[in-house]
């Protein structure tokens, strides 16, 4: 073997081979720039036990595995795919020669649940652990399961920049942990805060001008994703000096694109690199001396409420910005610039929350059934998966047939874990092998897979034309793996082209949307909301599957979809249509009304009109209807409202056994006061309001019934022959009467055995002029100061000094007196 280079870690490798001969098990923790990627794994080369297998490293993102490779292969003066080879979802480069495979999480974690022994695997490195990413804390806990029960001479080795190591250590059974020294220069940290309310692009555009007129060498702009990288490099066009290059490094790009990023920029020339957090670790970009962080980034976060994976742009945590700032220190001292105030770096989360705490968990359910545990909390996960997203994942892979009431592998589900696809997808390509329509669905799926193929446009449809008419090293290869997953599905290619939406709709039934209201404007049969622009092609559409729904509002963004008819609706989902009559309250017209509706979910497919319902089925629908709508859906009239009143104030006053007359009460027992008394009718118009009386009355137990008129009379007979109405409050019964009615009333007037009415006396205006609780005292005191007023106000009336004694009237004096 050639030699290697010295780099930092060179000084811990001989501990790390002794910890793996001794132990089987290490954590090496060491600092960007140590030499770990590269340095570990061409040193466990000649060791003893590596001899019977290949060195498997595990990389978190496909650039980084490429560059991993491609950088051991040239220190031993080798191109990839001989001794140092790499293997990912659409690109491979093997040979028989290969010793050591440099592959991505998923491709591992498969690997292990293919082969449990992992046959002809010495050891597997784990690297950039700390960005914990599911497949690798998946992968992970497949290996130790391995290890301990069917290849103890397995060797592993967990590798990261910043990371727990005794959390990790104690994970693997307090395996040694080796530290490493990293290399670094000097990195001046700055700081430049992105004005509020402004478009993080314009903030950096701004910054990089301005930086790359102060200071030289290349610059590296970390920005949370592929929209802000375009509208950045957008403003930058035409606008930079004529030495220098944009380059826009996400994951969405080919990998020649990607290489390109990182590559030095050429003699005489300077380049910036407008690049997600895919380059924050594991690649070293030669030249860059300036790192200019938006301290954004944008991760997927799972609702499991939703069954939804939406990208939320966060706040990146203190240990990505530490790695990010590191960039720019890598070959030689530089500057780190962050659009944010330095006290502000305080109050940024330590490290980014794991993926398994947050993640869609279907596909680790599914792969941990192929691999024989139904449980996952059996597995050793440093996190151990939450048991609600379990649930979640548990219920979807059921309602798709993959797995049975015990949590088994289906016929269904094997088909699935054969195909190196997301559950839903994977369901898509294996419902569409059963009518020779595999090679389609494949092609749909890499298209939803993989960033950027066809284009960009919401209509999937157009975008898989797009793609089937695209050339390039990344399009054939995803045509490639399309025809290679059709053929694991063992499905075949028929003449007729299914359309997109037909396929869609087997891995998204939750999310067929039915056109609502506003133009643009959708329901889906998951019960959400969402909206397409009105120049969008697909938003008059009747119908539409929906792939990728953006943002929290009940009418989110609708990211990529396709149409669908109703036909191929009723064709591809039958089982799961439900026709049933549905008896609601139509509440402008005030009547119940019955359809019969054939429902997908939260959506109505099409509704029948039925006869309205009659006799109980019709009270009962009245009922709901009042419990969903409240009382004052009910006809009431003015005694029927006394009469509530009277019964509200009788349990006030004297509680049990008087009934309660608040609204929830009488909502709780419309069973008992209201449904007895109905008559069939289903229009509210046809109910009489008398039967509302009866049924409060019913409520009152029987031997009081016969009181309630004698304890809460309805109107009171005043000395002047009038039959005046009382008002009973929740504070007491009121009587508003003029006072000229009341002369003679030496006592105060009661109900229920004494309780006194409040007297609203009133002018022959019927303008209130006083209330009392005590006519006699009324009479002997302030009855002068008022009739002094009075009089001059309505002299046709009369005043008398002593109101006690006078006779009571309701009229005014007669003519000529």
């Amino acid at each position: 073997m050639p030699k290697l280079p010295d780099l930092p870690v060179t000084a811990v490798l001989p501990a790390l081979r002794e910890a793996l001969d001794r132990d089987g098990r290490a954590v090496l923790v060491a600092p960007p720039g140590a030499g770990k990627t590269t340095l570990a794994p061409l040193a466990l080369l000649d060791a003893g036990w590596a001899a019977s297998g290949r060195i498997v490293l595990l990389e978190p993102r496909r650039l980084a595995a490429r560059a991993a490779a491609r950088r051991m292969a040239a220190l031993l003066g080798e191109e990839p795919g001989e001794t140092v080879g790499y293997a990912m979802r659409m690109e491979r480069k093997v040979s028989g020669r290969t010793r050591i495979l440099v592959v991505t999480e998923g491709v591992l974690a498969r690997m292990i649940v293919e082969d449990p022994e992992l046959s002809g695997v010495s050891a597997v490195l784990f690297d950039e652990f700390h960005e914990r990413s599911l497949d690798g804390d998946f992968a992970l806990a497949l290996a130790l399961d391995a290890q301990g029960a069917l290849r103890p001479d397995l060797r592993l080795l967990v590798m990261s920049a910043t990371l727990d190591g005794a959390r990790v250590a104690a994970l693997l059974g307090d395996a040694p942990v080796i530290e490493s020294e990293g290399r670094s220069f000097p990195v001046d940290l700055r700081h430049a805060e992105r004005p509020a309310g402004e478009p993080v692009e314009d903030t950096m555009a701004r910054t990089i001008r301005a930086v790359l007129s102060d200071e030289e060498g290349s610059v590296l702009a970390f920005l949370p994703g592929q929209r802000e990288i375009e509208r950045t490099a957008e403003r930058l066009a035409d606008r930079l000096p004529a030495d220098v290059d944009i380059t826009p490094l996400y994951g969405g790009l080919d990998g020649k694109a990607q290489d390109a990023a990182i590559r030095p920029a050429s003699a005489g020339r300077r380049k910036v690199v407008l690049a997600t957090a895919i380059a924050e670790t594991s690649v070293t970009i030669d030249g860059v001396r300036v790192v200019i962080d938006s301290g954004l980034s944008r991760l997927p976060k799972y609702e499991p409420s939703t069954g939804l994976t939406r990208l939320e742009t966060v706040r990146v945590s203190r240990a990505s910005a530490d790695q990010r700032a590191g960039r720019a220190g890598r070959t030689a001292p530089g500057i780190a610039l962050r659009l944010w105030r330095a006290e502000q770096t305080a109050a940024l989360p330590a490290f980014a929350p794991p993926e398994i705490l947050e993640a869609d968990l279907s596909g680790l359910l599914l792969d941990c059934a192929a691999f024989g545990v139904a449980d996952p909390a059996a597995l050793a996960f440093l996190d151990p998966p939450p048991q609600p997203a379990l649930a979640e994942a548990r219920g979807l892979l059921q309602r798709l047939g993959a797995l049975d009431a015990d949590g088994r592998l289906t016929q269904t589900g094997e088909a699935m874990r054969r195909l190196a696809l997301p559950v839903r997808l994977a369901h898509m390509v294996a419902m569409a092998a059963g009518k020779g329509q595999a090679l389609a669905a494949a092609e749909l799926a890499v298209l939803l897979s993989e960033r950027g193929l066809g284009g960009t446009s919401v209509d999937l449809d157009e975008r898989w034309q797009r793609f089937r008419r695209e050339r390039g090293p990344r399009a054939e290869g995803a045509r490639k793996l399309a025809m290679r997953l059709a053929k694991s599905a063992g499905g075949g290619k028929v003449d007729d082209q299914p359309s997109a939406g037909s396929l869609l709709i087997h891995a998204w039934p939750d999310r067929v949307a039915k056109a609502r209201g506003a133009f643009g404007r959708f329901v889906l049969a998951n019960g959400r909301g969402g909206m397409l622009a009105a120049e969008e092609r697909l938003a008059g559409s009747p119908y539409l599957v929906v792939a990728d729904l953006q943002g929290r509002a009940e009418n989110a963004r609708i990211a990529s979809a396709a149409a669908i008819d109703e036909n191929e609706i009723l064709a591809e989902l039958g089982d799961e249509i439900v026709e049933a009559a549905e008896t609601a309250f139509d509440r402008d017209k005030g009547a119940v009304r019955q359809r019969r509706l054939r429902r997908l979910g939260a959506l109505v497919l099409s509704a029948q009109p039925l006869p309205p319902p009659s006799g109980a089925d019709a009270d009962r629908a009245i009922v709901a209807a009042v419990r969903t709508h409240g009382l004052e859906l009910l006809p009431w009239d003015k005694e029927a409202v006394a009469l509530r009143r009277r019964l509200a104030w009788l349990r006030n006053a004297k509680g049990d056994p008087w009934p309660q007359m608040d609204d929830a009460a009488l909502l709780d027992g419309l069973e008992d006061w209201l449904l007895p008394f109905l008559t069939g009718d289903a229009s509210l118009s046809r109910i009489r309001p008398a039967i509302l009386r009866e049924g409060l009355t019913a409520l009152v137990p029987h031997d009081l019934q016969r009181r309630l008129s004698a304890l809460t009379p309805t109107h009171y007979d005043a000395p002047s022959g009038s039959h005046v109405p009382i008002r009973y409050e929740e504070e007491g019964p009121v009587l508003a009467i003029r006072v000229q009615e009341l002369f003679g009333l030496k006592t105060h007037p009661t109900v229920a055995d004494g309780v006194p009415l409040k007297l609203e006396l009133l002018s022959p205006a019927h303008r209130p002029i006083q209330t009392t609780l005590d006519l006699p005292g009324f009479w002997a005191g302030s009855w002068a100061d008022v009739r002094a007023d009075m009089r001059g106000r309505y002299p046709k009336h009369v005043w008398p000094e002593d109101p006690a004694n006078a006779a009571a009237t309701h009229r005014a004096k007669p003519r000529g007196k």
